[in-house]
């Protein structure tokens, strides 16, 4: 078996992996770290929690202990760019660990945050620039930042980039850096626009594909539970309330929807934040520390804001919304079952859903497991609006007298909907024992429970 010191990795990169408590290299290391040893451009397709970042990490700090050349005035060795702020600092994080017999100078430069920093960091010339695309080509533009003398540069999560929007940005970053580099690109998926640009922007890489492209990890357990959109929240409630829910990320497609399911699970009782793009980078980084700690033990999320957490002890995803691009999918669940453990994905899926739902199976190769919701009579849940009264019937009377009762029908209707609309969460209320949940809006007195067998 292949050991971190058959790797040909320098000794201040091998005493550092040996402080972690690393000594078997996982296959896209093997792999990966010999060809960029050699100088090889790479395209990697590993997912989430492979050790992809070490990956390319490793080399490019092994060239900065064999070659103490310091970088130019506002010029840096190698440039990583990444989709989100969070994995940005996920990544300078880690050179900063395996460096620490180097002390590397690293910058980080994302938007949401004060330019001023920045600036000054990258004015005397860094060893590696982690970036955001949008924020590097700002300071690109000022001349802030030059990039003639970068040898290296990592497109990490390249799949996301794309789908954020990104790849002008990228191009443009691109056609700054020299002829003459290395270039490494990392990505989940390998959709035709992640093969253009390896086409236009490497030579001769390696490929390296370390699982099947998309398909989940093996560990994961994967469910789906068909239930209507206005069942959603209680559902979810009676998921994350189970014990053997130890910490838990819930996805949802829009940050509008993030906030409205935190707040209706915190009214439940449960410990949970929200992470979005319209939170500032400290409330971002309060709330991700927050989890981390173990002081919030459910995070709802976007998929772009979940980049970047970097926990390996995650029990559950749940699905709340599926995601409208079907790779998303294996990047949400490969949140879950790191480092060795299993890990259980539960998708709700409401009628209208059904069709992405396909996408993600056919994509995947597989038909999920279909989790069963039972019915039982109980109480309405506190707080839960009733279902609106049927008008009064009309058994005759002149004409004008049933012109108003269709009128005051139709106020009630559209009072009922602006009730609906506001009813974000549930008022606080009595606890409420694991897997019991309120009533369907639509289904009077019955309450959903969730199947013993679905958590």
């Amino acid at each position: 078996m292949t050991q971190f010191t058959d790797l040909g990795l320098a000794e201040p990169l091998l005493r550092a992996i040996s402080a972690e408590g690393y000594r078997t290299p996982t296959p896209i290391q093997a792999e990966a770290i010999p060809a960029m040893l050699a100088g090889r451009d790479i395209l990697g397709i590993a997912q989430t929690g492979t050790g992809k970042t070490a990956a390319f990490v490793l080399p490019l700090l092994d060239r900065i202990a064999r070659r103490r050349a310091r970088p130019g005035a506002r010029s840096c060795g190698a440039l990583i760019l990444a989709p989100t702020r969070e994995l940005a600092a996920q990544i300078a994080d880690n050179i900063r660990t395996y460096g620490r017999f180097l002390r590397p100078s690293v910058a980080v430069v994302v938007g949401g945050v004060k330019p001023g920093p920045q600036i000054r960091a990258l004015a005397p010339g860094v060893d590696i620039v982690v970036a955001t695309p949008g924020r590097l080509l700002d300071h690109l533009s000022s001349g802030v930042i030059r990039l003639d003398r970068t040898t290296a540069v990592v497109l990490d999560e390249g799949d996301q980039m794309l789908d954020l929007g990104f790849a002008p940005a990228i191009r443009r970053i691109m056609n700054r850096l020299p002829a003459n580099r290395q270039t490494v690109l990392m990505s989940a998926t390998m959709p035709r626009p992640i093969r253009a640009l390896a086409r236009d922007y490497q030579s001769d890489p390696v490929t390296i594909a370390v699982t099947p492209a998309a398909t989940p990890i093996a560990r994961i357990d994967q469910r789906v539970m068909h239930v209507d959109r206005a069942g959603k929240r209680r559902v979810l409630t009676a998921l994350l309330a189970d014990p053997a829910v130890e910490r838990a990320i819930v996805f949802t497609r829009t940050k509008r929807g993030a906030d409205k399911v935190n707040r209706y699970l915190q009214m439940a009782g449960l410990s949970a934040a929200a992470i979005h793009g319209n939170k500032s980078q400290g409330q971002r980084e309060r709330v991700l520390a927050a989890f981390r700690s173990g002081h919030t033990t459910i995070l709802v999320a976007t998929d772009i804001a979940a980049r970047g957490i970097d926990v390996d002890d995650i029990s559950h995803i749940v699905n709340y919304e599926l995601p409208n691009v079907a790779e998303s999918y294996v990047h949400r669940i490969g949140r879950t079952a790191r480092a060795g453990r299993a890990g259980i994905a539960v998708t709700l899926c409401d009628p209208a859903e059904r069709g992405l739902l396909r996408d993600i199976e056919r994509l995947i190769g597989n038909t999920l497991d279909r989790h069963a919701i039972s019915l039982e009579a109980s109480r309405p849940v506190p707080g839960e609006p009733e279902p609106a009264a049927a008008p009064p019937k009309k058994t005759g009377g002149k004409r004008h007298g049933r012109a108003r009762s269709a009128q005051q029908t139709q106020a009630t209707v559209r009072s009922n909907r602006k009730q609906a609309h506001h009813a974000d969460a549930p008022a606080p209320g009595p606890a409420r024992r694991p897997g019991r949940i309120g009533p369907e809006r639509t289904g009077g007195d019955a309450a959903v429970t969730v199947a013993a067998a679905a958590v």
